[in-house]
């Protein structure tokens, strides 16, 4: 049987490595309707810990996202073996997401506040026809880019800036300044991959600069344009938001202390 607690500092507070489809649900954070990947993670968490957990997320991700790296942080009442945290919980989950790892950490530690950096990745087909196995997994774009320029044009968005253009307009981040500390694309026959390393992101500041990208590679835009809409701070010259099909969460890194594994990166 469980013993109660004396105190707050007998809460033990367990760091949770997640993967998860976000097809399968209408973002990260809880809905009246319980079709978010927070419902379903605290729900089987309930099942293994026998009462309610509240769970802190490292990033909110939105309807369509999907994640191979999300971290997020509870206190438990009652100890559990890490094990019972990782298949215990898996065994509970529907179809689309599972817990990668499961790690008792100091009760420093927050999954949001205390990630140093951030990675996305957006994976875009570029091709005259729509995938088919990979709906869902890839944004897609018609015709051919010019890879060059998009690179050349990413170049003005390392260091910290005001993204502001590039932020949506229900983001409720308090500042918009954020510190982008690389950029890359890379290209494998059809398949491009954006990577994204950032102390923080913007609501739909990824989707919305793959847009601006794509916008030059496809020769609509030069590439000193990307420059000048940074600086210009306004939402309504820059492209529209790109589809969430592609983008990943892939990882959140936190003090080596902590001793936290990083995830897979896209299989």
């Amino acid at each position: 049987m469980d013993q109660p607690l004396t105190s707050i500092s007998d809460l033990r507070r367990i760091a949770l490595g997640l993967e998860y489809d976000g097809r399968a649900f209408c973002g990260w954070q809880t809905q009246p309707g319980a079709c978010a990947v927070q419902d379903a993670l605290e729900a089987a968490l309930l099942q293994i810990h026998g009462a309610p957990l509240a769970t802190r997320v490292a990033g909110r991700t939105d309807a369509g996202v999907h994640a191979t790296g999300q971290v997020v942080h509870f206190d438990a009442l009652h100890a559990r073996p890490e094990s019972a945290w990782v298949r215990g919980v898996n065994a509970h989950l529907p179809p689309g997401v599972v817990v990668l790892w499961a790690r008792q950490v100091a009760a420093d530690f927050h999954a949001r506040f205390g990630a140093l950096e951030r990675e996305y990745r957006y994976r875009l087909l570029v091709r005259s026809v729509p995938p088919a196995i990979l709906a869902g997994r890839v944004g897609w774009v018609h015709g051919s880019l010019d890879v060059a320029a998009m690179l050349e044009a990413s170049r003005c968005l390392i260091g910290s800036h005001d993204f502001s253009a590039f932020r949506a307009a229900e983001c409720q981040a308090k500042s918009p300044v954020r510190e982008m500390r690389a950029v890359e694309i890379t290209q494998e026959g059809a398949m491009l991959e954006f990577t994204f390393r950032a102390n923080a992101f913007l609501q739909h500041q990824i989707r919305n600069l793959v847009g601006a990208l794509v916008w030059v590679g496809q020769g609509r835009r030069p590439p000193a344009w990307m420059a000048e809409t940074l600086l210009g701070r306004d939402r309504r010259q820059a492209a529209a938001t790109f589809a969430p099909d592609g983008l990943y969460l892939t990882a959140v890194r936190y003090d080596p202390r902590y001793a936290l594994p990083e995830n897979s990166l896209i299989p």
